[in-house]
Parts: C-alpha cells; structure tokens; sequence
C-alpha cells in the first residue's frame, strides 16, 4: 500500500510530503514513476514529493496518513531506513570520496609498526 503524509515539511521555500510503501520499494517506484516524481526525490525509504503533487498522489490511490503512523508502517514492514544506518552516497555530480594510495597504504603500515628496543 502507498502511503502519504500531507504538505507538512518546510524546506526550499516549499511544503514537503513523504511518499512511502508498507509492501516494497519495488511498489514505491513505480508509483512514484507514476506521480512524475524524479528519482533523486527518493532518500533512502521514502520520496520527498512537493505540495503541488501530493493532491496528484491521492488523487492515484496513496493513502493520506499522520506522519507517526507512516513511520510507524514503514518500520513494521521493515522497509525503514534510518539515516545513521545508511551508506553515505555522494550527491550527483560531486566528486567521489578519494581512496587511498599506494604511498598513503604504506605510510600507514609503517606508522603502525612499533621500532624496536635496543
């Protein structure tokens, strides 16, 4: 089931919802696809969608529901997706955190041996 809180959510000069699924992400997608919501909207378990399509999302069939109840939902279903417990994902077009080096790897090897004592 498609689940919606209302247009609660300041940010960007605008009002947020939270589009979620209580049955998989699988669902969440393709109704989100469906709504003409970007798949950068989607943040770990749920779509952050504007005030100007959620009338669009109930309108498709998503459930209008307190924001407590809908956390509560995504993790009875387990789907919820804490933020402390997700990879951290570079944002588009920002540059991927620098590996280490080969000379940086061996640096450290050598930092971590004790000298020997006389």
């Amino acid at each position: 089931m498609i689940l919606v809180d209302e247009p609660l959510w300041p940010t960007r000069g605008r009002l947020w919802s939270h589009l979620v699924s209580d049955l998989s992400y699988a669902e969440l997608h393709a109704f989100a696809e469906m709504l003409g919501a970007p798949r950068r909207a989607f943040d770990r378990d749920h779509y952050d969608i504007p005030e100007q399509r959620f009338h669009s999302a109930i309108w498709l069939g998503a459930t209008l529901l307190p924001s407590r109840e809908l956390a509560f939902r995504l993790r009875a279903a387990g789907l919820r997706r804490p933020k402390h417990l997700s990879p951290r994902v570079p944002a588009q077009g920002s540059p991927a955190p620098a590996l280490p080096t080969a000379r940086a790897a061996a640096r450290d090897d050598r930092s971590s041996v004790t000298p020997a004592t006389p």
